[in-house]
């Protein structure tokens, strides 16, 4: 049974859809914003998404990246509206050709088909006469991107934040450029966090700064312990405990361990002391 709610933050309207409620991971929110709605949630969540981009004129859909629950409904929403998505120019791209879901994600948020876009500019004018600015930001996906409203101090984080503490990773993400990016976007000023998992974080700039230091402490500790001779599969029961139930659902795609080898690979020479 579909996870539904609305709310409202100021003048941003969102719907919250899942086809299951085992946390924030499980579960996506699109958001509205006058006549733009960013992200479209996933599949096999339509019949609620199509309820809300119905309720209000549709001028304009933004993307911040390709993942299924992000562009699920990207093609659906072309058809019934003929407004066409706009995206990243990675994005674009990989939306044009299809991609491949693994088995516990189709599950989870079925399936995205192909569907053209245009590309979104570094600085896109929304619907009603606001800018935003894209901010590049991959790690979790290769082609995601942040949009900054700086009028406003809001962060729409795609899935940079999502929570202060990560204890699972896919294996197509990367612990060394995530921390590059969250750094990087670390840069702009921000006070309010819109995230499609969490939902709206204040004091986002304090909130991504605690989630940076975590994945650099965690890093610090992982890689202490492989310095002194423990393995990986040991470093992570040590540290994250273990694995759970979507470790082995996902046949390890999306695990702890995968978490600890990125750690791993994190240059902390290179980085602030903390």
């Amino acid at each position: 049974m579909a996870v539904l709610d609305t709310f409202q933050h100021q003048d941003l309207e969102a719907i919250r859809v899942g086809r299951f409620n085992m946390g924030i991971n499980t579960t996506f929110i699109v958001y509205r914003l006058g006549k733009t709605v960013f992200d479209t949630g996933p599949s096999n969540q339509w019949k609620y998404v199509k309820g809300f981009i119905e309720e209000k004129p549709l001028e304009q859909l933004i993307l911040t990246h390709h993942h299924e629950d992000h562009s699920g409904n990207a093609g659906a929403i072309k058809k019934m509206t003929g407004v066409t998505p706009l995206a990243p120019e990675i994005t674009a791209s990989i939306l044009r050709k299809g991609f491949k879901i693994p088995p516990v994600q189709k599950i989870m948020w079925g399936s995205a088909g192909p569907v053209e876009t245009d590309t979104v500019p570094d600085r896109v004018t929304l619907s009603n006469g606001e800018m935003a600015t894209a901010v590049f930001a991959p790690g979790h996906a290769k082609d995601m991107t942040c949009y900054l409203l700086e009028d406003r101090g809001w962060l729409l984080s795609a899935d940079l934040y999502i929570a202060n503490h990560l204890k699972f990773l896919r294996n197509d993400e990367d612990v060394p450029t995530i921390i590059n990016s969250t750094q990087n976007v670390l840069k702009h000023d921000f006070d309010t966090i819109i995230c499609p998992h969490k939902g709206i974080v204040p004091e986002g700039q304090k909130r991504l700064q605690e989630k940076l230091d975590y994945l650099l402490t965690l890093s610090g500790k992982a890689q202490h312990m492989r310095n002194q001779g423990i393995n990986t599969k040991e470093i992570t029961q040590r540290l994250l405990g273990k694995e759970g139930m979507m470790s082995l659902f996902s046949g390890y795609n999306f695990s702890k361990i995968n978490l600890i080898r990125s750690c791993l690979a994190v240059n902390l020479a290179s980085e602030p002391t903390h």
